[in-house]
């Protein structure tokens, strides 16, 4: 309760103080924004418009800001609160219900335990009463260990402060219950075994009565004490519910106040806006408005402060309340540790009491066999036993007690304190009781003291008890002092807790100042934020930069490459030269070997030349070596380029490993892009084609749609009439929703941010999840680990007893022993003789035990002390566990807030997805209009297209009858773009702007959906982890109903009546005021179902609309996306919207979950009073049963759905994987039509070519006829003409040969001027008509050349169009060929494409089936589900009536047992009674009669009957056991049969299940196998239609061919009179072709030199590169080199720069030291001058004082002497003889011969005075004792004599030297040691010593040292002063030392 109840204030707190902070800012904030306001009012009016404007919209700004941040925190509480509310209420219904079951076994147990108790204390008193002995030691044994258990399971029962696990730690519970069940049945049959032993010898009648009555005062303490704890759970929920009440207003209050601001902001706001809009002249206006408002701002800041402050106070009274109550516990803890140390020392006592009674026990038992009267005393001893172990047993219950009393407050401390009391008066009464029968025992010690004597040792020993039994008492009084110490102890807590408020109160406070110093570091963290993207946006310059580097690295690495192919050449270059100056050096060395053999040759022949020779060989030789070191130059110079030609070969190798990577990339892209233009190529001339085509189409569309559109206008005008109406209403519903639809972007906006917030949130809480996780599961390790060691424990205990048994049957049996020894000797003497001896003989068995074997008792005992320790350990390392478990509460406290917020996140995205899915349907509508007219365009386009194909391709209507689906819609999207691109160009764009927006949706839709998904896991996950939270609040409400029942069955006292009739007022009260609430909450809650049916109402019909949008959806999604991804989303969206149904009907149940716990608080009350209604507390309960089986219900319809869900994904995964294959198959058909389209076309395109090429062959053909023709006039005409001409020439012959003879007579004859001219005229003529005749002939051969040109042309045209003809003829076969193949295959794809979509279709229809069946299935799964859930309602509340009836069953079976047991017990003690009398009776008889033979023999008999009825009993016993094992077994096995019945129910139930649906799906099957008949009907009729088709269209084909037969036939007559022509162009065109040869022949040569030259070019454009490149290289590397030379010279220049700024310091400190140095000399100049006097006055001084003596010193010394005391006056005479330089001796005779003589003295000292003795050094050995007065007096005279009148002279620069110190010798002998060692090491150190600084001493010498000689200081006052005058050494004083240091130094002589 109290973690509970902590964790619940520190959540409240947290809260709390975020609420607090932000109100303080707000308030902050509008303080600040009043100030301002305040501050600027006063400034002048003239700066108000523009200015105060501003201010005005940054503080506005702010204020907005401030007040989003509020709403956000106020509604991330309400949502924190709302969800931690709904949590709790879901989970704690599931595990009451576990609960309960938990309880029942816990009864059970306890039932069990309480039996065995009582059978125990039964078992116990007879055993006591019986054994004097034996049963001592066990009974003490056996009642720590049942304590224990007592305690333990008290503790583990009352200790719910655990939150961790708490079914795991019930089961544990119920284990160590088990386990002590089965230890008490154990111990039972000991002592069971033990009373029947020893039943012959029992007498326990008042006994009994005494243990009853000490058990029904245990029994009456511990319902008080449960009453306690009943009132104090009930204080604690009272608590809790006014805690609750007081938050409920609290958060109310501050709603009502931020509502208040937000209105009061948005004012503002509009003021603000109008403030915007308006005019400059109403400025002063709207500030005096805004004046106004901050006015009443400011009001409500002080309310608001006011409640805030309220607030506060009411959190420090909460705060003030836990506090004390976490006071108390820690006090109650320190009281729990006090009690248990009181406790062991208890135990302690005890145990001595124990080992106390162990050696009465023997003595008791000698007693009992030596005389007949000890009979007697007997029943007095057993009596003083049985009262020590009553008194042993209310020490346990007072330590049981005390252990209990620590874990309750200080009122059940005192009532226990008042119980423990009256236990002591009890236990004085019994201590009173034993007086008495002590004295009585005293009085029959006096009657036998006559016959025995030994019985006064256990008289003694008894009187020891006694004493014990006092100091026991004493204890108990100390008990009682010690408990009012700790009250007085814990009133100084309370203060002391106070005072700790107090201190809390201040931290607070801090607090509140560092949360505003969070806020200041959040400020500048952003500004750091800032910083950090400024320098990203440097970074990112940088990597711009990095990039630029690294292309110029590649740069690099090409010219590398470069220069390994150049370094490559020069390599093999270099080897060649290698081997060429190899073959070299072979020459040479073939060549001196040559030399060799002809010098040695010539050495035989020539000796006298051997001198030249040697030098030539040296010098061949030289040169050798010369070669051998070139050579090996070379090599090294060659394996060096080897190495670098290697590396080069290898980088050579990976780049052009890159580069073919590359190379390969480039050709796959090439390639890839080949292929792509390649088919778009194709694609475009299709659609050049058919764009021909639809353009005829368009026309043709045009006029129909002028004609459509005439009609239309006229339907628009008759509906615009009726639509007028309606758009007012359309355009107010319209700007309506683009309102919401701004809003909802913004709160998008939002929410997307908090969904970014969340994510973060969730990565950390995952973390902390984690961690958390690891924790917990060390911590069940480590408890784990603590159990196996406890169960150790146990085990150890159980063996110890065992042991003890062991050991306690050896002692009987020495005790046998004993007695046998001590019948023998009878004398009382050789008793004790022998008692003694016997102690003796004890003590040493005793020690020989203890050193033998581990078999003596204390070690027991000491083994138990140990393990008490353990345990007390154990418990330690407990409160550890459960401080680390709060640890670990409070971090699960953090997760349920971050699963809070998980969950807001949830809702904010099931906003997102309303929002999204409302988009979607406003673009869905929008796609569905724009579809709808495109539909309409494309139905309209159509119709042309069939209309056209219908008349020019009868075939293609013949394939084309059906509509295939994927066909179309690629013609439509070719006709859409081709529209598109024509004509409607901005209705493509929106298009695909629509279609780009909806793929984003469904985009955003998916990632959602798998965030809900993946969110719904971890929700789920977390309601796992936080299961165990509500276990503890469900255990308290379970103790609280168990106390209201205690408390009902409970009789009231007569003392708390008036208590009870007041209780009962103020409740009545409370309860009317709870009916009231009751009443309004019902009313709320009915009129919020009224208001849930609408909104149901109108959820269907908005998902009615929602579907229909969604099936348009899924026709348009079709188009774009496959249809499983379809059926995935309308799953997801089926079971988001069920979902949504379950969260409604949850919220619902809730609400009613509120209500009841509001109806339980008021029963809780009235049931207190004194159970009025009891009936309204059954009919709760009976609601949070139905609640409880509600809940599991829904639980298993979870899961269910999640399977179904699954089983959805599988099933669309599979349908996915088919229409992926199907999708492929028909874009395989779709691509092969496209192709045989194409090539369709493209025969028909060349087949069009081809007759149009046939035709303007006729053309040509008719041409060259006509020409023909024309050439053939011509001829005819020209031959007329040469026929003409021809008679022409013959008769002009004929003449001209007549008129030569007619001539040639006349010349003889006549010569006639006549005939001459004549003759002339005729030649004239004749010439003329020989040119007429050569141009007709020159004619004629052009014109024969001509048309033998033309004719040779017309052959070779006719030959060409022969040639072609023929190819034409082919051609023509081919294309025939072709086309009846093409139609073939265009038949063959059709029928494939129909068979397709024939197959689509099924498969449609199919899954529309099957999407039937599957909502069919649902809506009967549903119902299956409801059935099942009231059938197991039912199913559950039978088992629960049964379950308890058998649990009453077997109380009933178990008492009955209990009773048959006693009864028979009973009997036996009966009959074994009877057989006594008998046997009495018989022995009696036998008395008188004197058989005592008879005697002993019944007396065997009834030994042998009683061992048997033992035997009997045991097995009774044995037969009981295994009766109860079978009866648990049974009933195992009946909850087996029970469960296996029900899964045969459950699997009856699935069977049904399944053959229902293998029927709907048999059924389904059938109707497909029907369908797919009846497809197979109709394409069989559709196969007849299309071979008739084929026969109609083949016959077409054949009439088509013969036509085109008889063309060709006639074609071919025109080609053979059009082949003579073409033979005569053949031979032209051979000619012209074989010169366009040369020419290509002269083009390929140009072409190649022209590729040479470039390739030279290039080659000169790389070498010239990679010179430029090298150069780059050289001047980057020496501007590198300049760089670095420049950055070390400006390090030079910097450091220089220094030098000289330091450098210029000097030379003015040397400047200054210069003027001092000349100021100095001129100062020395004087003083030389001044000394010079000084010397001259010296001189004179000493020539005037050569022996006097100082007549002040002398003064001073003659009164001194007389002021001294006559006892010390022969030291001063000493002291004036030291000074006067008179010796020891002489002072020493002086002071002998007249020690009081003052004229001796007088004319020795004035005598003595005269002469100038040198002041001799001071011995340091020889001390003095003079007074202080006289002794101060002399040491102030020595300093005034010794300071100096004339300043110190100073030296010049040029005589500083290092002065040696002359008066240091004269200071080594007066000074003592340590002073020597301090001026030795200043000597030494400062040689280099400045003289001005000097002492006195080292300046100026008083002494002639030993050391100076000539070569000593020049100057005068530098000299030692001479010995004449009568001066004092000065002394080195140290500050430290005082005067009588000083003294002591002077006279130590």
């Amino acid at each position: 309760m109290s973690s509970w109840l902590g964790g619940l204030g520190l959540g409240l707190g947290q809260s709390l103080g975020q609420v607090g902070g932000s109100l303080a800012s707000l308030t902050g904030e509008i303080s600040n924004f009043t100030k301002d306001m305040l501050m600027e009012g006063t400034e002048e009016v003239e700066e108000l418009p523009n200015a105060r404007r501003k201010e005005v919209e940054a503080i506005h700004t702010i204020l907005r800001s401030e007040n989003e941040r509020l709403k956000k925190l106020c509604t991330d509480l309400e949502e924190k609160h709302e969800a931690s509310e709904l949590q709790i209420k879901q989970q704690s219904m599931s595990y009451r219900n576990q609960l309960q079951q938990k309880e029942v076994e816990i009864s059970h147990l306890k039932a069990r335990q309480i039996a065995l108790q009582d059978q125990l204390l039964k078992l116990q008193s007879a055993a006591q009463s019986v054994i004097s002995g034996a049963g001592g030691v066990p009974a003490t044994a056996a009642s720590p260990s049942f304590s224990y258990g007592l305690s333990h399971h008290a503790s583990a029962f009352h200790d719910d402060d655990m939150d961790f696990g708490d079914i795991i730690s019930s089961q544990r519970e119920i284990n160590r219950l088990s386990n002590e069940v089965s230890r008490l049945e154990s111990e039972v049959g000991h002592w069971r075994h033990i009373a029947q032993t020893s039943k012959a010898q029992r007498s326990d009648s008042s006994d009994q009565s005494e243990i009853c009555k000490l058990q029904n005062i245990i029994k009456e303490l511990k319902q008080n004490r449960s009453q306690d704890i009943d009132n104090h759970q009930h204080e604690m929920s009272v608590l809790q519910n006014a805690h609750q009440q007081k938050l409920t207003e609290i958060t109310r209050r501050h709603r009502e106040e931020l509502s208040d601001y937000e209105e009061q902001i948005e004012e503002l706001e509009n003021l603000l806006q109008e403030g915007g809009s308006g005019i400059a002249l109403t400025d002063h206006s709207k500030i005096h408005e805004m004046q106004k408002t901050i006015q009443v701002l400011q009001a409500e800041k002080v309310e608001s402060t006011k409640k805030i402050e309220e607030l506060e106070d009411k959190i420090k009274g909460i705060n003030k309340k836990l506090s004390s109550a976490e006071n108390d516990r820690s006090v109650l803890k320190k009281e729990q540790e006090r009690l248990s140390v009181e406790n062991r020392q208890l135990l302690e006592e005890c145990e001595s009491l124990k080992l106390e009674c162990s050696k009465l026990q023997p003595y008791a038992a000698k007693q009992s066999d030596i005389v007949t009267e000890k009979e007697r005393i007997l029943p007095y001893s057993s009596s003083v036993e049985e009262e020590v172990f009553r008194l042993q047993q209310a020490l346990s219950d007072a330590e049981n007690e005390i252990k209990r009393l620590s874990n309750l407050n200080q009122e059940e401390l005192q009532i226990s304190l008042s119980k423990l009391n009256n236990e002591y008066e009890v236990i004085k009464s019994i201590a009173v009781r034993d007086m008495d029968l002590d004295s009585e025992l005293c009085d029959l010690r006096r009657n036998l003291e006559a016959k025995e004597q030994e019985l006064n040792q256990s008289i003694t020993e008894k009187e020891i008890l006694r004493a014990e039994l006092e100091e026991l008492d004493k204890q108990n009084q100390e008990a009682t002092k010690h408990m009012i110490l700790i009250k007085d102890q814990l009133s100084k807590q309370e203060n002391e807790g106070d005072n700790v408020i107090s201190k809390l109160k201040k931290d607070l406070n801090d607090e509140k100042k560092r949360v505003h110093q969070l806020e200041n570091d959040k400020m500048n963290i952003t500004k750091e934020l800032d910083m950090q993207e400024e320098k990203l946006i440097q970074s990112e310059l940088v990597l711009s930069d990095l990039h630029l580097t690294k292309q110029k690295l590649e740069d690099k690495v090409a010219a590398l490459v470069d220069q390994l192919n150049k370094l490559h050449t020069k390599n093999l270059n270099i080897q060649k030269e290698n081997s060429e100056l190899q073959e070299h050096v072979k020459q040479k060395e073939e060549e001196l070997s040559r030399v060799r053999d002809e010098l040695i040759m010539q050495s035989l022949n020539r000796d006298s030349n051997s001198n030249f020779k040697d030098d030539l060989l040296n010098e061949r030789e030289a040169e050798m070596r010369n070669l051998r070191q070139n050579l090996s130059e070379i090599k090294q110079l060659n394996e060096n380029l080897r190495k670098v030609a290697f590396d080069l070969k290898m980088e050579n190798e990976k780049l052009n490993l890159a580069c073919e990577n590359v190379r390969h990339q480039l050709e796959e892209s090439v390639a890839g892009n080949s292929q792509i233009s390649q088919e778009k190529n194709a694609i475009v001339e299709a659609l050049k084609i058919e764009k021909e085509q639809l353009e005829a189409v368009l026309c043709q569309a045009q006029k129909r749609l002028l004609e459509e559109a005439n009609k239309y206008e006229q339907t628009v005008e008759e509906l615009s009439s009726a639509c007028n109406l309606s758009i007012s209403a359309l355009q107010l519903d319209h700007e309506h929703l683009i309102k919401l639809n701004q809003e909802k972007d913004f709160e998008i906006a939002e929410l997307k941010k908090n969904i970014k917030q969340m994510d973060t949130d969730h990565k950390e809480t995952k973390k902390i999840l984690s961690s958390s996780l690891e924790e917990q599961k060390q911590l069940t390790q480590l408890v784990n680990e603590n159990e196996i060691f406890i169960e150790k424990l146990k085990e150890r205990s159980s063996e110890l007893q065992e042991e003890l048994d062991k050991y306690t049957q050896v002692l009987r049996k020495n005790e046998i022993l004993r007695q046998t020894i001590e019948e023998k000797d009878r004398s009382l003497g050789s008793m004790k003789e022998e008692n003694n001896h016997l102690k003796e003989e004890l003590e040493r068995l005793r020690e020989q035990q203890s050193r033998a074997a581990p078999v003596a008792e204390p070690k027991t005992l000491d083994s138990i002390t140990e393990l008490e320790s353990e345990v007390n350990q154990l418990n330690i390392l407990k409160d550890n566990l459960k401080e680390e478990i709060k640890h670990h509460q409070k971090v699960i406290e953090d997760q349920n807030q971050s699963k809070i917020q998980l969950l807001q996140s949830l809702q904010e995205q099931k906003k997102e997805m309303d929002e999204f899915r409302y988009q979607h349907e406003q673009m869905n509508a929008t796609h569905t209009q724009l579809f709808l007219e495109k539909d309409e365009e494309i139905k309209n386009l159509q119709k042309t297209i069939e209309q056209i194909k219908t008349q020019l391709h009868e075939e293609r209507q013949d394939v084309q009858t059906e509509n295939s689906v994927i066909f179309q819609e690629t013609k439509v999207r070719g006709l859409n773009i081709e529209n598109g691109s024509e004509k409607h160009d901005l209705s493509k764009a929106e298009t695909e702007r629509l279609v780009k927006g909806i793929k984003e949706r469904e985009l955003e839709i998916k990632l959602l959906n798998e965030k809900n998904i993946s969110l719904t896991k971890q929700i789920d996950q977390l309601s796992r982890d936080e299961v165990g939270k509500l276990t503890q609040i469900i255990q308290q409400k379970d103790l609280e109903i168990q106390a209201l029942h205690a408390r009902i069955s409970t009789a009231s006292y007569p003392q708390d009546v008036v208590y009870l009739q007041q209780q009962l007022q103020a409740y009545a009260m409370e309860r009317e005021q709870v009916l009231a609430v009751l009443s309004e909450k019902t009313r709320e809650n009915s009129h919020l179902k009224t208001e849930y049916h609408k909104m149901m109402d109108i959820v269907a019909a908005k998902e009615t609309a929602l579907n229909k949008l969604q099936d348009e959806n899924k026709k348009l999604s079709t188009r774009f996306e496959s249809s499983g991804q379809d059926m995935f989303r309308e799953t997801v969206q089926n079971l988001s919207r069920i979902i949504r149904e379950k969260d409604i009907e949850i919220d619902a149940l809730s609400q009613k979950c509120q209500t009841l716990l509001t109806v339980l608080q008021t029963s809780n009350t009235e049931n207190e009073v004194g159970g009025v209604n009891s009936n309204q507390f059954e009919e709760l309960l009976q609601e949070r049963d139905k609640l409880k089986q509600q809940v599991k219900k829904m639980e298993e319809w979870k899961q269910q759905v999640m399977t179904t869900v699954q089983n959805m994904q599988h099933e669309s995964a599979q349908l996915q994987e088919e229409l992926h294959q199907l999708q492929a198959q028909v874009l395989v058909d779709s691509d092969n039509n496209s192709k045989l389209q194409v090539n369709y076309t493209g025969l028909i395109h060349s087949y069009e070519q081809n007759e149009t090429k046939l035709k303007n062959f006729g053309q040509e053909l008719a041409q060259v006829q006509h020409s023909i023709g024309q050439l053939c006039n011509t001829k005819d005409l020209l031959l007329g003409k040469l026929d003409i001409i021809s008679p022409q020439l013959s008769s002009g012959s004929s003449l001209s040969s007549q008129s030569a003879e007619s001539l040639r007579t006349t010349k003889s004859d006549v010569l006639s001027e006549s005939s001459k001219q004549e003759i002339e005229e005729l030649r004239k003529s004749l010439k003329e008509k020989d040119a007429t005749i050569r141009t007709l002939q020159e004619n004629n051969h052009r014109l024969s050349e001509w048309i033998a040109a033309s004719s040779e042309l017309e052959r070779k045209e006719q030959e060409q169009t022969d040639s072609e003809i023929k190819q034409l003829k082919e051609k023509q076969d081919i294309l025939q060929k072709s086309l009846k193949e093409k139609d073939l295959l265009i038949k063959a794809k059709s029928d494939q494409l129909l068979s397709l979509n024939e197959n689509f279709t099924n498969k449609v229809n199919e899954n529309e089936l099957l999407r039937q069946a599957v909502t069919n299935l649902k809506e009967r799964t549903l119902i299956l589900e409801m059935d099942i859930c009231k059938l197991k309602g039912e199913n559950e509340k039978i088992i629960e009536s049964s379950r308890g009836k058998e649990t009453e069953y077997q109380a009933l079976q178990e008492t009955n047992t209990k009773f048959s047991m006693m009864l028979r017990e009973k009997e036996f003690e009966c009959h074994s009674l009877k057989e006594k009398a008998l046997a009495f009776e018989h022995l009696l008889k036998e008395k008188e009669q004197g058989k005592t033979g008879e005697l002993n023999q019944l007396l065997n008999a009834v030994k042998s009957m009683q061992e048997k009825t033992v035997t009997f009993q045991q097995e009774r016993d044995q037969v009981m056991l295994a009766l109860k094992q079978k009866q648990l077994e049974n009933t195992a096995i009946q909850n087996k049969v029970q469960h296996l019945r029900d899964k045969e129910l459950r699997l009856n139930q699935e069977l049904e299940r399944l053959r229902n649906h293998l029927l709907e799906s048999e059924d389904s099957y059938t109707r497909e196998v029907l369908a797919a008949e009846d497809r197979e009907a109709k394409l069989r009729k559709k196969v007849t239609v299309l071979e008739e088709k084929l026969v109609s269209s083949s016959n077409a084909m054949e009439n088509a061919s013969r036509q085109a037969s008889l063309q060709v036939e006639s074609l071919q007559e025109q080609l053979d009179v059009a082949s003579k022509q073409r033979d005569e162009t053949a031979l032209q065109l051979s000619m012209s072709q074989e010169q366009v040869k040369q020419y290509v022949l002269s083009l390929s040569n140009l072409q190649m030199v022209l590729e040479h030259f470039q390739q030279e070019e290039k080659a000169m454009y790389s070498a010239e590169l990679e010179k430029h490149k090298q150069l780059v290289a050289e001047w980057k590397k020496k501007a590198e080199n300049l760089e670095r030379k420049l950055v070390s010279l400006q390090e030079r220049l910097d450091e220089a720069n220094i030098a000289l700024d330091s450098a210029s310091r000097l030379t003015e400190q040397l400047d200054l030291k210069e003027e001092q140095i000349e100021e100095l000399k001129k100062q020395n100049e004087v003083r030389q001058e001044m000394l010079d006097d000084v010397q001259k006055k010296l001189m004179n001084l000493v020539n005037s004082t050569e022996g006097k003596v100082d007549k002040v010193l002398m003064r001073n010394l003659f009164t001194g002497h007389f002021h001294t005391p006559k006892n010390q006056r022969h030291e001063v005479l000493r002291l004036m003889g030291s000074i006067l330089g008179i010796r020891k001796e002489e002072m020493e005779q002086l002071l002998n011969e007249d020690q009081g003589g003052v004229t001796r003295w007088m004319t020795g000292w004035l005598g003595g005075g005269s002469k100038s003795v040198p002041n001799t050094p001071l011995r340091p050995n020889q001390q003095s004792l003079l007074n202080s007065s006289f002794s101060e007096l002399f040491v102030k005279f020595l300093e005034t004599e010794s300071h100096p009148s004339i300043p110190p002279p100073k030296l010049s620069v040029h005589d500083m030297k290092p002065l040696d110190l002359p008066g240091r010798t004269k200071l080594d002998t007066s000074v003592p040691g340590n002073f020597k060692d301090t001026a030795e090491s200043g000597s030494d150190r400062r040689t280099d010593v400045n003289p001005f600084l000097a002492p006195r001493s080292a300046a100026v010498p008083l002494i002639n040292p030993a050391g100076l000689g000539p070569g000593g200081p020049g100057h005068l006052l530098l000299k030692p002063i001479s010995d004449v005058l009568p001066t004092f050494t000065p002394l080195p004083v140290l500050p430290d030392n005082s005067a009588r240091v000083v003294l002591e130094d002077l006279l130590k002589q």
